[in-house]
């Protein structure tokens, strides 16, 4: 919703008043002002079957395109507004009360500024606007600096087999054919008599060798594991901030010949 453009707040009383969704909630009874501004702030809307409740709604909320106003409010929510009667004049209690209902208590406090000019204490005028204090608040801005988490990277683990040659040393045992002689002794006189006298005859002995063989298992050796550690560093932060400063602009008459002293209270 818009600021309604009231240029002549006098040709809205008895103007259609409609909700978000168009449809029709009631009639403009009247216009209110603000005291110190005199522009139109609310409009009394008379709402129900014969017109018989008023209520009152913000104009800053509203939407006047020259013939209706649009507010962003239902019939339920004006007919719950807090209760004013017509033709009285808003206090300032009634008007937080509305914009508490409406949910525009912040607006009202801002908006409202009391000039104070002529006060005791409060020397001179503001010539920007009211004079709302006895002298000018000097702002800076500050640089806050802090850190929020980003993401910066992926890291995984990733297994495969690779295939290298391996040499081992395994000792291997053969057997091989000896030849004994022995004399004919009375010890062994006996089996070497078994036998022909003059025969041929051959004999054998079977000879036996290790060899070499490999075989493979597979064996577990080590966990891997994907882990993180924080390491912190220094990082340089910049920034442009903005402050005001305060100096005397004009000094005038008798004044600008002693020139201005500087007073700060402690």
């Amino acid at each position: 919703m818009t600021t309604a453009n009231t240029s002549d707040p006098n040709q809205m009383t008895g103007a259609d008043v409609y909700d978000g969704n168009g449809r029709s909630i009631g009639k403009i009874d009247s216009i209110y002002f603000d005291n110190d501004t005199d522009q139109p702030e609310w409009a009394a809307v008379r709402t129900g079957l014969f017109g018989g409740h008023v209520s009152l709604v913000p104009l800053g909320r509203s939407n006047w395109d020259g013939s209706a106003l649009t507010v962003p409010f239902d019939k339920e929510a004006l007919k719950a507004a807090p209760h004013h009667d017509p033709g009285t004049a808003l206090s300032a209690a009634d008007e937080q009360d509305l914009y508490r209902h409406y949910g525009m208590s912040s607006e009202r406090s801002a908006d409202r500024r009391h000039d104070r000019a002529g006060e005791p204490g409060v020397q001179g005028r503001d010539t920007s606007g009211p004079t709302t204090d006895d002298a000018m608040t000097r702002s800076e801005e500050r640089m806050r600096v802090g850190t929020e988490q980003h993401e910066s990277g992926r890291a995984r683990l990733r297994k495969y087999i690779v295939s290298e040659n391996v040499s081992t040393t395994v000792p291997v045992a053969h057997e091989e054919v000896t030849l004994e002689r022995e004399p004919i002794t009375e010890a062994n006189r006996g089996d070497a008599m078994t036998g022909g006298d003059l025969t041929e005859e051959e004999h054998e002995v079977t000879l036996t060798e290790q060899r070499a063989v490999a075989s493979k298992e597979t064996v577990p050796v080590e966990r891997v594991r994907l882990g993180t550690e924080t390491v912190t560093e220094e990082q340089q932060v910049q920034g442009t901030v903005r402050k005001e400063q305060i100096d005397p602009v004009e000094v005038e008459g008798a004044a600008a010949e002693r020139g201005v002293r500087g007073r700060h209270e402690r």
